[in-house]
């Protein structure tokens, strides 16, 4: 297991980390039973579905082992409510049952009957695939379902994670971070933006905490790309939302790193101002500079060396660090005050049973300084925009979205 996958395993004990791939489809399988056995068989075919973790020595990193996709990878949940609404209150509740890797990394709740689905007249199903971080990020744990769900296009393999000691590791990482100093200093990369107060969506995850999605057509979002969109969005809902927002109001983006994977979790968080107190135009001009700048600093030889770096760190030394991390610990200032997390996952060409996809959405995981977190993902020409809030950071969730889709 590459040291950052272990990373996020580790962590996981203290900060539970499974990600919820939502995909809502156009009815029911007319055959239940025979759809559950189609994805076991998809998943049986693919190797990084079919292995778990084994943790057993404190000095080494864990290894990934094959093990058998079985009818316990599918669960099944019989609801009373039938609603789309009652559907998102149940993935919610999935979250207290985080997975552990060493008897399964992965597993899918399926939801049927779900009626009231945005885009679906009747009846329809939702399948929830939980994946644990340490074996997938959200790209590859989209690629992961959409093999399930019938896609031809395999799950990308990772390359061997590199050899090196540390020692040599960290030095050459060291020449490296003094070049990219030189080229900021020079004006040839961006400087980061920098981080920011605390906002009362920086308070966790206390209280109750509740999902909710709204659907877009991609032609409905007025932007460079649909992530530059709804950042946008979010800004302005955000700053209307928060009486304690201020004009350093800050987002953290996931985003996929330059070159060839060599662990499962292949990306890094770019920060981007959301400048609230801009007009809309300047706004989204500004954003979408922000994130391109991180895309920068990502190709930089600074940003491969410090990886290289890192992947070299000795199992017991990462492993004892992860141990000394205190959830507890309440910083001055923090890195964004919200998340957004954007994934295309590819064209609407899934299937579960007969039952075609219609859409899906994601729910970020939330965290004891980070209590509201977004979720952008689209398949063919559909947007979910998904919001995931403990009570502590969103006192009112639903008033909260009405500022967002009216922001949209």
């Amino acid at each position: 297991m590459a040291a950052v996958d272990a990373q996020f395993y580790w962590m996981s004990a203290q900060v539970p980390n499974d990600q919820f791939l939502l995909y809502a489809f156009d009815g029911a399988p007319a055959d239940l039973g025979h759809a559950i056995e189609q994805v076991c068989r998809r998943a049986g075919a693919c190797p990084d579905l079919g292995m778990r973790a084994e943790d057993g020595c404190a000095p080494t990193y864990p290894q990934w082992v094959p093990v058998a996709v079985g009818p316990e990878h599918v669960v099944r949940h019989d609801q009373a409510d039938h609603s789309w609404d009652d559907c998102l209150a149940a993935v919610v509740g999935l979250a207290g049952d985080q997975l552990d890797i060493r008897r399964m990394p992965w597993r899918l709740h399926v939801f049927t009957p779900v009626v009231g689905i945005p885009g679906v007249r009747g009846p329809g199903a939702v399948a929830v695939m939980q994946v644990a971080h340490a074996l997938a990020d959200g790209a590859r744990a989209s690629a992961m379902a959409a093999w399930l769900f019938g896609r031809a296009a395999p799950v990308p393999e990772v390359a061997p994670p590199p050899v090196g000691l540390l020692p040599w590791r960290a030095v050459d990482a060291a020449r490296a971070h003094r070049r990219l100093v030189r080229d900021v200093r020079a004006g040839l990369v961006a400087p980061g933006v920098g981080s920011r107060p605390l906002l009362s969506t920086n308070a966790g995850k206390n209280g109750s905490r509740s999902v909710r999605t709204l659907v877009r057509y991609r032609s409905q979002l007025r932007g460079p790309t649909v992530t530059v969109a709804v950042l946008a969005a979010v800004s302005a809902a955000l700053s209307r939302a928060l009486r304690d927002a201020a004009d350093s109001l800050g987002a953290e983006v996931p985003m996929a790193k330059p070159g060839v994977p060599q662990a499962h979790n292949h990306f890094g968080n770019v920060v981007v101002g959301l400048y609230p107190q801009l007009g809309r135009d300047a706004r989204v001009e500004r954003i979408a500079t922000d994130l391109a700048n991180g895309r920068r600093r990502f190709a930089h030889p600074a940003a491969f060396s410090a990886d290289r770096a890192f992947a070299s760190v000795p199992a017991a030394l990462l492993r004892w660090g992860v141990s000394q991390f205190d959830p507890d610990v309440r910083p001055a200032q923090v890195a964004g005050n919200t998340v957004v997390s954007s994934v295309y996952r590819g064209a609407a060409d899934l299937s579960f049973g007969d039952a075609a996809v219609v859409l899906t959405a994601g729910y970020p995981a939330l965290s004891p300084l980070m209590g509201l977190t977004h979720g952008v993902h689209g398949i063919g020409e559909t947007v979910a925009i998904s919001v995931h809030a403990a009570e502590s950071a969103v006192a009112d969730l639903d008033d909260y979205l009405q500022l967002l889709d009216a922001a949209l």
